[in-house]
């Protein structure tokens, strides 16, 4: 197979570009800093508590448990969508109808105001799982425009322009948030709502999303011109496909126990990444003044996310993938240790420079080393979706966990000696994976 052209390449990298906007403003900085500054407000308890739709709950926790919801339905929608997809051959057709749900909900967090947390946390829902959705489909575009050997280079240039492309956005939400009067004076709005930079904020990521989405979506093949005929019921289909590809996983042990090992320490990663601002915001910045330093301390992360998803990207050419993703997830247990003592702002700037430094990282490598792993075969969506089912049930059960835990225990740093556990479990399935991995000579059969 030979590598897809430079303008296909570069359009599909830039889908990172338009949706990881979503992915720091919305999951991981501004929407959870402002959630719970305005589900905390006049409280007077400490308890963070929130009412929605009568049931009342804790703030975070109700954010994790809104997640977890998406992340099942992706997990069991991805399925029969993806394999509608490969056998019609229109997986751009899903890419496109994905970005457009998420970004649109984007824009809907415009009108998510303290009087309105059930529509803030429906519109954050939906967004979520556009975001999710569209990435299946985005995700199993790497092995159809990449040879094996430039999947790693390509992935790493995906997550690098990610990060890129939203820290740049977060930089101008960062302003509009601290200098409201640009927004008085642009668009006539009121200085004194407090709230109007964060919502401004949701809804240029709607427009960045989308804008930028477009970009991808003139380059990228359609697929395939020929249309196949599914085994199956359309509804049914997407999950005979899984099993026909667990069928071959069994037959491959490394990717098996690749798939097992990514399963333990993406729990731990994703949900690390989406609690991140929470947990620096009510344990590390609780004060309304701090808030600065907190969305400075995320634009870090993102920083040194880029050298890292680099860095590591160019260092599994001298030592492999799997010593790398072996390194990474012993950094990230580091990370959970340190993470469960933190207490001050400059221990916190630190732990966030280690998350960077493999946050990015892992998950290029991860995505290009199952590619690598592939047999060969046109089904690379079914494939993915396996992958993508495999991440969001993971995310599934740590999110809730972490939500759970700290609803039971009154605490986010007990919620982080279950991440602990999952990366050790992560890392004894990665030593295991490697004693059936040899790279010299590709996947092997077992």
């Amino acid at each position: 197979m030979q590598t897809a052209p430079k303008k296909v390449i570069n359009g599909w990298a830039m889908y990172d570009w338009a949706n990881s906007a979503y992915n720091l403003v919305i999951t991981s900085t501004i929407f959870p800093a402002y959630f719970v500054a305005i589900t905390s407000a006049g409280n007077g308890s400490g308890e963070h508590k929130v009412s929605f739709f009568g049931r009342e709950f804790v703030n975070t926790a109700l954010m994790d448990y809104a997640l977890s919801l998406v992340f099942l339905l992706v997990a069991v929608s991805s399925p029969i969508l993806s394999s509608i997809a490969d056998y019609r051959r229109n997986k751009k057709v899903y890419l496109r109808w994905f970005s457009l749900i998420g970004s649109a909900a984007c824009l809907g967090l415009f009108f998510f105001t303290p009087q309105r947390i059930e529509l803030g946390i429906i519109f954050f829902a939906i967004a979520a799982l556009g975001y999710w959705s569209s990435l299946v489909f985005y995700n199993s575009y790497l092995p159809d425009i990449a040879a094996p050997e430039d999947q790693d280079r390509v992935s790493a240039k995906g997550f690098a322009l990610g990060y890129i492309g939203s820290v740049t956005l977060q930089i101008i939400c960062f302003i509009l948030i601290l200098k409201p009067t640009i927004l008085e004076t642009l668009f006539g709005m009121d200085p004194t709502d407090k709230t109007l930079g964060p919502r401004f904020s949701f809804l240029l990521v709607g427009i960045w999303w989308f804008g930028f989405a477009q970009l991808t979506l003139r380059v990228l093949p359609l697929s395939s011109k020929a249309e196949r005929q599914a085994k199956k019921h359309v509804l049914i289909n997407g999950f005979h496909e899984l099993k026909l590809v667990w069928t071959q996983l069994k037959q491959i042990a490394v990717l098996k126990r690749f798939l097992l090992a990514f399963f333990l320490y993406n729990m731990g990663v994703q949900t690390v990444m989406l609690v991140a601002a929470g947990f620096g915001k009510k344990e590390i910045f609780p004060n309304p003044e701090d808030e600065p330093k907190l969305l400075i301390t995320i634009i870090l992360i993102q920083l040194v996310a880029i050298i890292g998803a680099i860095g590591l990207s160019r260092l599994s050419r001298k030592i492999g993938n799997m010593w790398v993703l072996i390194i990474a997830v012993s950094i990230w247990i580091g990370v959970c240790i340190a993470g469960y003592y933190v207490k001050t702002q400059t221990q916190f700037y630190i732990l966030a420079c280690c998350v960077g430094l493999v946050m990015g990282g892992i998950q290029s490598m991860s995505r290009s080393t199952y590619s690598k792993l592939l047999p060969p075969t046109r089904d690379t969506t079914s494939f993915f979706s396996f992958y993508d089912v495999t991440e969001k049930i993971a995310i599934v059960i740590g999110i809730f966990t972490f939500g759970y835990l700290e609803e039971l225990t009154g605490s986010m740093r007990n919620s982080i000696i279950a991440l602990g556990i999952f990366f050790l479990l992560g890392l004894i399935a990665l030593f295991y994976t490697k004693k059936a991995y040899d790279p010299s000579h590709g996947t092997i059969h077992h």
